[in-house]
């Protein structure tokens, strides 16, 4: 790793040397959000409720995840001390073509990410470990193509891994969560192959925590001591950082997440939090205004934070400085 990339790298963490990040890169899923509480949600509304959740709640976080369509608005108000992630995907994927083919914002590259003030580029995927070879090739072959993108610009490469299951298990439901731990963690082995020159893992945590012994209010599908085993292969998985994606959560029960990984034996690096932080600020922001939205922000928003950060000082790793695995900062 070259010492502008480490020095990128670096500018994501906290001082502690965990990611402690914010993410709201958001679009189709904010579409939804807002439209909750009004008839259309207008490129307005996103820019400029992202840019209120980035002046607002960047300053307690190490760095921020936005997006270029409607959050680089939003990258003059956050923190210059915080480190700021780009998201190169498009939005959603095609579901009338089979596999959730992943696709680039058309205008837009590694180069100019980095112009645009990235410290790091962050790509989702969409990704089954048992789907059909000639999909999973199309996908290696396209995160190969984007690793070497980041190796030549310099640019710490997020990969955030989102699982799925191709003959249609509904990701919620009890038969799907039988399967999750596997799907997680092949997935997370399969991209931590150096020629894909991914810098940090963005992904679930294993188990669906709703259906885990004493967090399940209804079918109990994993003992407290098998969901363990699972966080606990997780870690075994990679030799990358990786950090945990809250997938829409509550606050509290991502926390409890964070903590029932720690004591199962995780050596996750931290968290790339979104909608656990400020999903209930958008009813607020959409119903009563621009100042009762700062106010949310920061009141509730910024317990939201600090809480979690606290918890994360209790629970995350921090990246590992052994220059031998390329994450040395001198």
């Amino acid at each position: 790793m070259s010492k502008q990339k480490n020095e990128r790298l670096k500018r994501t963490l906290n001082n502690d040397g965990v990611i402690a990040a914010l993410a709201i890169d958001q679009r189709g899923a904010m579409k939804k959000m807002i439209t909750k509480y009004k008839e259309e949600a207008t490129s307005e509304d996103i820019i400029e409720f992202k840019t209120l959740v980035s002046k607002e709640l960047t300053p307690y976080t190490s760095s921020i995840l936005l997006d270029p369509e409607y959050g680089l608005p939003a990258t003059k108000q956050n923190d210059p001390a915080s480190g700021l992630l780009l998201a190169y995907e498009k939005t959603g994927y095609d579901a009338t073509i089979p596999g959730r083919l992943p696709d680039i914002l058309s205008d837009w590259s590694v180069r100019r990410l980095k112009e645009a003030g990235a410290d790091a580029c962050k790509f989702l995927l969409y990704y089954d470990i048992d789907e059909d070879a000639e999909i999973n090739n199309q996908k290696h072959a396209f995160i190969e193509r984007l690793g070497s993108e980041c190796v030549a610009e310099d640019m710490p490469f997020f990969l955030e891994l989102v699982s799925y299951d191709a003959t249609g298990l509904d990701a919620n439901s009890p038969e799907y969560a039988k399967v999750k731990p596997h799907k997680v963690n092949d997935m997370m082995k399969e991209f931590s192959d150096e020629k894909y020159h991914v810098d940090v893992l963005k992904v679930e945590v294993p188990v669906n925590m709703n259906y885990v012994e004493g967090y399940a209010e209804g079918e109990v599908v994993y003992s407290k001591e098998e969901a363990a085993k699972y966080y606990a292969e997780q870690a075994a998985a990679t030799q990358l950082p990786f950090i945990f994606l809250s997938a829409g959560v509550s606050a509290a029960l991502f926390r409890d997440t964070l903590r029932f990984a720690k004591d199962a034996g995780s050596t996750f690096n931290g968290v790339l939090c979104g909608r656990a932080t400020w999903a209930n600020g958008v009813a607020v922001f959409i119903q009563d205004g621009k100042e009762a939205a700062i106010e949310w922000l920061r009141t509730q928003g910024k317990q939201n934070v600090d809480e979690l950060n606290a918890v994360l000082k209790e629970t995350a790793t921090p990246v590992n400085l052994n220059e031998e695995q390329g994450y040395h900062f001198s």
